[in-house]
């Protein structure tokens, strides 16, 4: 089995870098211009008709460039489970969404439309007040919702079982879309940074700390890739494969940052540097959703009991100052 990406998953690649170097926060209405809203959208509903591992390639280049906006919340955890008509208005770019899992909702400032779980199903949520709160990443805050009622039914309760899967997913691969930045900067800084007449990479002590962080991500990246796979694929694994993905990939990315702001030495701890931007986002990944103590007992379980353990409730992300 060939297992190297298309030329037209590199091509989406190299197109959503371009776009999204030259365009730091692209508005809802541009992503579905590049058709990046509807990618696992059926054709007959104004989508391309591809998979997951298409959106995997676009999450990967979100986190590299740090975007703000839904595309997490609406892609990964909500457009699988709405009906025909809604999905092509999301490929079309007339609406967005998050789903309130929990207390805390990730993407309320940017998302149009709120979906809330309730009794035996998921429902678009009418007429809620939204509170937006600071979170460590500006780039992706956290809301609560106050009061509203539960409007059209958009699925079954059931449906959490596949949202489940592509979130962690999603979330594993953004991780390493970070990592890959951070990284990208050490290097570069090594390679130029001087000290004692010679550039700092080619001492041991800066060396070795990227190559291990280099590994960490590739080891990282091939099971948030193989976790993508096997949404995209509906395989029986595709639980396991997403959680053992979110909690390597989101640890990665909080490694790789903390080895990338040492190798920078005293610029890497400044505001100027985009490092802490990278850095809070791999926090952010690393606690949203599930931690990685509850995701490795979830594989830890499958092994010894070859059955997928079941799913914890996603878990609070603390705020600054809470």
């Amino acid at each position: 089995m060939d297992f190297t990406f298309t030329p037209e998953q590199d091509a989406l690649r190299e197109q959503a870098r371009d776009f999204l170097t030259a365009n730091s926060e692209p508005a809802w209405a541009e992503l579905a211009e590049l058709g990046w809203t509807g990618v696992s959208v059926a054709e007959e509903d104004g989508g391309a008709g591809l998979g997951f591992v298409e959106e995997a390639v676009i999450f990967e280049e979100l986190g590299r460039a740090l975007t703000k906006g839904p595309y997490l919340s609406t892609v990964a955890a909500v457009l699988p489970i709405l009906p025909s008509e809604l999905q092509a208005e999301v490929a079309a770019g007339e609406a967005s969404w998050t789903l309130a899992l929990g207390p805390l909702v990730p993407d309320l400032d940017t998302a149009q439309r709120i979906a809330v779980v309730g009794g035996d199903g998921i429902f678009e949520l009418e007429g809620a007040e939204r509170e937006i709160l600071q979170t460590t990443d500006e780039t992706r805050p956290l809301g609560v919702v106050r009061g509203g009622a539960p409007g059209r039914r958009l699925a079954d309760s059931t449906a959490l079982d596949e949202i489940r899967p592509r979130l962690l997913a999603a979330l594993a691969i953004e991780a390493c879309g970070v990592a890959r930045r951070a990284l990208e900067y050490a290097i570069e800084y090594a390679a130029s940074r001087e000290q004692f007449g010679r550039r700092i990479g080619v001492y041991q002590a800066v060396s070795h700390p990227l190559a291990d962080a280099y590994t960490q991500l590739e080891l990282a990246r091939s099971l948030a890739l193989w976790a993508a796979w096997c949404v995209a694929e509906q395989d029986e694994l595709a639980p396991v494969a997403a959680a053992a993905a979110k909690a390597s990939a989101a640890e990665a990315a909080v490694q790789v940052c903390e080895t990338s702001i040492q190798v920078h030495g005293g610029i890497g701890f400044t505001w100027e540097h985009v490092l802490h931007r990278l850095y809070k986002r791999a926090l952010w990944i690393e606690s949203f959703a599930a931690s990685g103590t509850s995701l490795r007992a979830e594989v830890a379980a499958y092994v010894l009991e070859g059955k997928k353990a079941p799913g914890p409730a996603p878990e609070p992300v603390l705020t600054q100052g809470g």
